[in-house]
């Protein structure tokens, strides 16, 4: 990556979205952090911005990402929106701790929102403090490190900025802190929600449109914009959901208000990567129904799209009918977009040949259906043996063939159990024309050494609140590079320890 030459200082922001009418909006200053400091900060974030991390003053950063100063052009808004929290209709939502500073043009040609979390109250913090704290502040910012480490979709963060205030967190006081949070997108479902529960068509149409000329230009060329947008979308968030399928990560929060119109993951909160395979697993212990239930999410998520998709109603037909059934015809592809997308992904982590390069593929469809068994018979294997996700994808893609029965010993309650699956795995494996040194380099692109583990998160939360930062940082260099083994930290590659099943997250993790 090309490294910026810009300073702090002349970083320029836009108000593009701005654009759209008042009611998107209330323009209001950050309140500002008291005694702010540097926790943290992404140097590949600030090269995508233009900015050299080298010329980075850490007090200047720290004082402009805690509200003290703002960036040239800057003119803070939160924005108003709604959605269904848990399968119900919230119209008292909006941006109740978090502000929209502007955009910022980047050196690729990419227009990018700067976001303070943490900013304080708005018009939409209901009861909330508008706060953000420490704890939250460092999981978001590991999580979309690695998220983006893994070439999963996700929002970035530039940086974290504590502060010597406090605020009650579940009956106890905590660090505040700031997150600089970067992403080209800051539109949700709900935004399309608030409009249309309200019956403002016309602001939702031109919603709409500033969505299609920011994010989808090309759409403004097809004979239905509105419809062509909804079918997008549809498509990357079937495209997103199979990616945290194939990785093992419980989003925690699936409401329609944290749901990203470009297909990112957004909004982190008890979120958690799972260490040992569980289809049940839920991560926020407010989720008492289990509605986002790892194995759910799928489901989740097209139930979200059905949400999105009613918004559309006015705009994709005159004819309420015809609407209805055009945005149906969209819906159904969801499942069988989010399947290939999954199955695709499952074969890189296996190395298994595609229908299309393996040398047997007289028969695709049977061929798939093969691959799929294999695939959910491995889940269920590993869900029974309790045997740990990332060392198992791993140990597959640095062993041969021949020994992978015995290294299995080494990470496996009962590695007999699976020499069925093994001996169905390796007869797929042939049917390719990969040899097996070129099939192992492919794996272990796909394949982590590291993920963020919820006991990582949890042992730099606890060092930063007694002010080491040392942490967080190791961490960040771990998840921006995944696959690549770090000699120094050799710690992380190994399981998660036993008191890890103890941690406990909420909405406010």
């Amino acid at each position: 990556m090309t490294t910026g030459n810009l300073r702090l200082k002349a970083l320029q922001l836009t108000r593009h979205y701005q654009l759209l009418p008042e009611q998107h909006f209330q323009l209001i200053p950050p309140a500002p952090l008291n005694d702010p400091y540097l926790v943290s900060m992404n140097a590949d974030v600030a090269q995508k911005l233009g900015l050299n991390p080298d010329l980075i003053d850490r007090q200047e950063l720290a004082e402009f990402a805690s509200g003290q100063r703002l960036f040239t052009g800057s003119d803070p808004l939160a924005m108003k929106y709604t959605g269904h929290q848990f399968g119900t209709y919230n119209p008292q939502l909006g941006d109740g701790r978090g502000l929209l500073l502007g955009e910022h043009l980047g050196p690729d040609g990419i227009l990018r929102d700067l976001y303070l979390k943490g900013a304080g109250k708005t018009a939409y913090s209901r009861f909330g403090d508008g706060r953000a704290v420490l704890r939250s502040s460092i999981r978001e910012y590991l999580a979309s490190a690695a998220m983006a480490g893994l070439g999963i979709p996700t929002t970035e963060a530039l940086c974290i900025i504590g502060s010597t205030d406090t605020v009650l967190r579940e009956n106890f006081p905590e660090p505040c802190a700031t997150l600089l949070r970067v992403t080209p997108c800051h539109i949700r479902f709900g935004h399309f929600e608030y409009l249309y529960h309200s019956r403002q068509h016309d602001d939702l149409n031109k919603l709409t449109h500033y969505v299609i000329e920011r994010y989808y230009p090309t759409l403004s060329e097809t004979d239905n914009p509105p419809l062509a947008l909804i079918r997008e979308v549809i498509h990357r968030s079937a495209g997103l959901v199979a990616r945290w399928q194939a990785y093992g990560f419980v989003h925690g929060v699936m409401n329609t208000d944290n749901m990203s119109i470009i297909g990112e993951t957004f909004d982190y909160g008890p979120f958690q990567f799972m260490d040992s395979y569980k289809a049940d697993q839920v991560s926020n212990h407010s989720d008492h129904q289990g509605r986002y239930a790892f194995k759910k999410q799928p489901d989740a998520m097209l139930w979200n799209l059905y949400c999105l998709a009613q918004c559309f109603m006015p705009l994709v037909s005159d004819d309420a009918k015809t609407a209805q059934s055009l945005l149906e015809e969209e819906l159904v592809h969801f499942t069988g977009i989010y399947q290939q997308e999954y199955l695709t992904l499952m074969r890189q982590r296996l190395g298994l040949e595609s229908d299309q390069t393996s040398s047997d593929n007289t028969n695709p469809d049977k061929t798939a259906e093969t691959d799929r068994q294999l695939i959910e018979d491995l889940w269920r294997l590993l869900e029974v043996q309790k045997t740990d996700i990332t060392l198992f994808f791993r140990l597959l893609s640095e062993t041969p063939v021949s020994e992978q029965q015995h290294k299995l010993a080494g990470i496996c309650t009962y590695p007999a159990a699976f020499e069925l699956w093994l001996k169905q795995y390796h007869q797929r494996m042939a049917s390719g024309d990969l040899t097996e040194e070129k099939r192992l380099t492919n794996m272990q692109r796909v394949n982590p050494v590291y993920l963020l583990r919820n006991y990582m998160a949890q042992e730099a939360i606890e060092l930063a609140h007694q002010g080491d930062m040392s942490r967080v940082n190791e961490l960040l260099t771990l998840l921006q590079r995944p696959f690549e083994y770090h000699p120094k930290l050799p710690q992380y590659a190994g399981p998660a320890p036993e008191w890890s099943a103890g941690i406990c997250l909420s909405c406010s993790s």
